[in-house]
């Protein structure tokens, strides 16, 4: 995808709990040529619908478009833009990294400093949890890296718009 018009983006759905609501909106996403860079799906506070929040790439110009075709699903029940400005936007890693005699204490330093928590010591590894805006597990990571990264998983992103406003309350 390197189109100049490319754009990331976040957006929050909230959709009906049926089978198949995920694959008609991925399917829409790949349709229009966006790709989906993240995704994570959970309940809410009412137990007929999820909240999707996804990020993705694509064609700037044709964003708008594939959010209306979006809404228009059956169970979709809203979709909305998550601007940095208004949202809290947050992701939860897990890094397995190599951790000998000689680096163990400035790795466990570093997971202080970034905010973590060690939730795994073994005899050469340390598991670090970590929750934050991507910059800030991206910044962990090349600052472990060094130290041998030996595998991570992040979840993607979830998003909560600032304020008392809701995107879905409870019906």
């Amino acid at each position: 995808m390197s189109n100049a018009n490319n754009q990331q983006f976040a957006v929050s759905i909230i959709v009906s709990n049926q089978s198949g609501t995920l694959t008609r909106i991925s399917s829409l996403f790949s349709q229009r040529n966006f790709n989906i860079d993240s995704f994570t799906c959970g309940e809410t506070i009412n137990p007929e619908v999820s909240r999707m929040t996804i990020t993705a790439t694509g064609d700037a110009n044709k964003k708008d478009q594939l959010l209306k075709q979006i809404s228009k699903l059956y169970d979709v029940k809203k979709v909305e833009l998550m601007t940095t400005d208004n949202t809290i936007l947050r992701e939860l890693l897990i890094a397995k990294v190599n951790a000998t005699g000689e680096n163990l204490q400035t790795i466990l330093e570093a997971a202080n400093v970034f905010r973590s928590k060690v939730v795994d010591m073994s005899p050469g590894s340390v598991c670090i949890e970590i929750t934050g805006e991507s910059s800030k597990l991206n910044a962990f990571l090349t600052y472990v890296a060094p130290y041998g990264i030996l595998e991570y998983c992040r979840t993607g992103l979830i998003a909560v718009e600032r304020g008392s406003k809701c995107l879905y309350g409870v019906e």
